[in-house]
């Protein structure tokens, strides 16, 4: 019999919670121990709770940790920090910043002898696989990316970080027009503006400046600076009873030109509907954790992506159950 895969879990919010859940659902897998900036004391949940002050008292007992903190303030820090003590995965999601993000885990966990999947779950992570699919397969075309309509976590995250901000949530909305000239194949030069629409709903804390705070998202660099971007501000309660689910989803398209005389025209769509934006991402960071632990079985180092693990290596199936199942 396979071992089981010792995992602990960094931050229990709603990515945390997704990632408890979707554990159960892996019997390869065991759940270890959370790891919170909160008091353990404070939370309830089966799992042994564990201040991350003492989070290094576990190496040698988890396999790999799961890192479910936010990519504004959150991951910067701690994907370089742990990747030098655990076999780390995580959903780093601000995509101009993943080069350099990437450079700093490898670094870190090349020094430490450990395997760090970064930026996984559907974008970056499953969107960016079928990007690099669709474009090896179709050379001449144009590839285009549409999110929602959906809650962003990373986007949510990053207004709730705003000074004077108490609550808030973000929805990435695309554009209908736009995702109709992109299926009906006359390759558009479509403007990021032109492409999607954001819109938050924020809860002030008391006494903060609406318009100072207005301004600080609508002009947030990586993450709403080049959008048209509405800012509602709503009370706690409004927020909560119409705003309390994260559904998301989208559409990955790319349209080419295929024949010697290219008359033909060929589209690929690879698409999500998502109940749940974090409990989806939490299964893709789980599957990511069984490849992170395979990988560093054989003995590999330093920072992944996506694209450097074997789609197999996700799988709890040997490779004669897949070629047998599902080849």
């Amino acid at each position: 019999m396979s071992k089981t895969i010792s995992i602990g879990i960094v931050g229990y919010g709603n990515l945390g919670r997704g990632v408890e859940a979707a554990i159960r659902q892996n019997p390869d897998m065991k759940l270890e121990a959370i790891f919170t900036r909160r008091d353990p004391g404070s939370i309830t949940s089966g799992t042994p709770m564990v201040s991350i002050a003492n989070i290094e008292q576990y190496k040698g007992k988890i396999d790999v940790m799961i890192l479910c903190g936010g990519s504004a303030k959150d991951l910067p820090e701690q994907g370089p920090s742990l990747s030098k003590h655990f076999n780390t995965v995580d959903s780093f999601d601000t995509h101009a910043l993943i080069p350099e993000y990437f450079g700093k885990v490898d670094d870190a966990a090349q020094s430490g002898g450990h395997v760090s999947v970064i930026s996984t779950g559907w974008d970056p992570g499953l969107f960016s696989l079928n990007r690099l699919l669709a474009e090896a397969v179709l050379p001449e075309g144009k590839e285009y990316t549409f999110w929602g309509k959906g809650v962003s976590q990373g986007h949510s995250d990053a207004i709730r970080r705003v000074s004077g901000v108490k609550n808030g949530i973000q929805y990435t909305i695309p554009r209908e027009e736009a995702v109709e000239r992109v299926r009906g194949g006359s390759n558009p030069e479509l403007t990021t503006r032109e492409k999607h629409l954001r819109e938050c709903f924020v809860v002030l804390e008391e006494g903060a400046n609406a318009e100072a705070v207005a301004s600080e998202i609508k002009n947030m660099p990586n993450y709403f600076a080049d959008y048209e971007t509405i800012v509602h501000f709503v009370s706690e309660e409004t927020l909560r009873a119409e705003h309390s689910s994260m559904p998301h989803g989208g559409n990955v398209i790319r349209t080419g030109k295929t024949g010697l005389d290219k008359e033909n025209t060929q589209l690929i769509e690879f698409s999500l509907k998502l109940d749940s934006n974090p409990e989806f991402t939490a299964s893709v960071l789980v599957a990511y954790a069984r490849a992170a632990y395979r990988l560093a079985q054989t003995g590999q180092t330093g920072a992944k992506t996506v694209f450097d693990v074997p789609y197999g290596l996700l799988s709890p199936k040997s490779p004669e159950q897949l070629r047998k199942e599902l080849l």
